[in-house]
């Protein structure tokens, strides 16, 4: 993994390209996500963001946080817009190859509604073409800014405005979903390991084509946690496996270090560990605590059955 001193070395590293002043909340993993996949993408990066959080906490100008190009889009047309800049940039580099559209990055940043729900289908759409884009979720796990609804991405058992007996189905598994469209590029992050999404984003901007990047992005007054929590509460997600950290390069899987030791499941914490910190999971019924122990348990025996066939193939050729 990165060090802090090769980090030191990296020019776009050791700016802030998200500035200070902005309205996030405070421990808002939102922000902590966009920061670190700027010190990986640098100042070439065009950013659009569909309807979400990311588009009411930008600020008004001159008091701008984003220090690099950034439009608003519509609620479903992220991948779309996105598809849109990098066509236009190559057009730019093609008429001036002495420029520099050719080393520009089109980036979308988008949360769980504009990913798992809205947006989906434009997601969907720029994968199948093999869009060159950079399509990120920072998944706060609800509608957030109109006012904590549930989305697909809601974990079983929690608690948002519309589900207030807590939500009855389990959450979107989006990554898999993207694994299904061959892309080049898929990856899981958190918060809770900066380094690791700071690997993930140099690694993504080198590949050619569609790549996806799902990241755990805690939100304290959602989820009901105090705001200083907001990386325990990550680390937590790890620890426990309810959050598994892996990456998909040309279909080939791999768990990052944070998760590999826990392919032993006596090495994850209880889920317990994580929804008792919560608010939203408060009053959580034994059976419903179970299932998502049951549930954290069946994902995990999937990813350890997709690494031992995987395993197979490659020695049988």
């Amino acid at each position: 993994m990165v060090s802090l001193k090769e980090l030191w070395n990296d020019e776009f590293a050791c700016r802030e390209w998200f500035l200070p002043g902005n309205s996030c909340c405070a421990g808002c993993g939102l922000e902590i996500a966009l920061r670190w996949a700027m010190k990986a993408l640098g100042p070439k990066t065009a950013l659009v963001t569909p309807a979400s959080c990311l588009n009411v906490v930008i600020g008004l100008w001159p008091k701008t946080a984003p220090d690099f190009p950034f439009t608003n889009m519509a609620f479903a047309a992220g991948a779309a817009a996105a598809t849109g800049f990098d066509a236009a940039f190559k057009a730019k580099a093609h008429r001036f190859p002495e420029g520099p559209w050719k080393e520009m990055t089109s980036l979308v940043f988008a949360g769980d509604g504009g990913t798992t729900d809205i947006g989906l289908q434009g997601l969907s759409g720029a994968a199948e073409r093999n869009s060159d884009i950079i399509y990120v979720c920072y998944d706060n796990e609800a509608y957030m800014n109109t006012g904590i609804q549930r989305s697909s991405s809601t974990p079983h058992g929690a608690k948002t405005t519309t589900t207030p007996f807590g939500k009855q189905r389990y959450k979107k598994d989006v990554p898999r979903i993207m694994e299904a469209h061959d892309i080049p590029y898929v990856a899981t992050a958190s918060i809770s390991h900066p380094l690791d999404i700071y690997e993930k984003f140099k690694k993504a901007k080198d590949i050619k084509g569609c790549r996806y990047i799902h990241i755990l992005a805690p939100c304290p007054p959602g989820w009901g946690f105090p705001s200083e929590d907001a990386i325990e509460i990550a680390k937590l997600a790890v620890k426990t496996g309810f959050w598994i950290l892996y990456e998909v390069e040309n279909g080939i899987k791999t768990l990052s270090k944070p998760s590999k030791p826990l392919i032993d499941p006596s090495k994850r914490l209880p889920i317990i560990e994580y929804v008792s910190k919560q608010k939203r999971f408060s009053g959580i019924s034994e059976k419903t605590l179970i299932e998502l122990q049951e549930e954290n348990d069946r994902q995990w025996n999937r990813i350890i059955n997709e690494l031992k066939c995987q395993e197979m193939r490659t020695n049988s050729e």
